[in-house]
């Protein structure tokens, strides 16, 4: 196996993008100027009319309103066009209650941007991206594709970041919770945790 140089994506700044989207049954352009200003989750997934992904896009639709709430747009997004996300809520109830946008990257630039482009496939990996109104990636995460997620989680994890972002001398430790406690690293805290 030849030996690859993997870099991070955190503190990278979402580049120029122009896609299509389908949202609360209309077709919509999506760009980078749309996410400046709050929070987003990027939630690539393979592709539309599959398995495990209307398991994934109907967790985030039942918990979007937790996402509203924290001032957090999501956008999932495939490699099939606006067209055929389109065609899927108007065949499955679970898709047809999702109310955040789906959008469409034929071309798979936004996927190639973000790093989860299965080149010889066309598809996405499982890849959730938290991204602050700046438009810098603060958290990600990839899975392989028969590996669900979990919007509970992915909730949990924007807090966190918006929770640091406000106050950056402390950090969240593991579990952390909105309202719990939370460390203020020092010299103090070193082998005492």
């Amino acid at each position: 196996m030849e030996k690859r140089l993997i870099t991070s994506l955190i503190g990278e700044k979402v580049e120029p993008f122009k896609v299509q989207a389908y949202h609360n049954g209309e077709f919509k352009e999506v760009t980078e100027e749309s996410i400046k200003g709050k929070w987003s989750v990027f939630f690539f997934y393979p592709a539309d009319f599959t398995f495990v992904c209307p398991t994934e896009l109907g967790d985030l639709a039942d918990n979007y309103d937790k996402f509203k709430e924290i001032d957090c747009e999501i956008y999932s997004v495939s490699a099939d066009t606006h067209f055929v996300h389109k065609a899927w809520a108007d065949a499955s109830e679970t898709i047809k209650k999702i109310k955040y946008p789906m959008l469409g990257d034929p071309t798979g630039a936004l996927t190639r941007q973000f790093g989860v482009l299965i080149e010889n496939e066309g598809l996405a990996l499982r890849g959730t991206f938290i991204v602050n109104p700046e438009g810098e990636i603060k958290a990600y995460e990839v899975h392989d594709l028969g590996i669900g997620r979990n919007a509970d989680e992915l909730l949990r994890k924007v807090q966190a970041a918006q929770f640091i972002a406000a106050h950056g001398d402390q950090v969240c430790p593991a579990k952390w919770q909105p309202g719990a406690e939370t460390l203020s690293p020092s010299l103090d805290l070193v082998g005492k945790i």
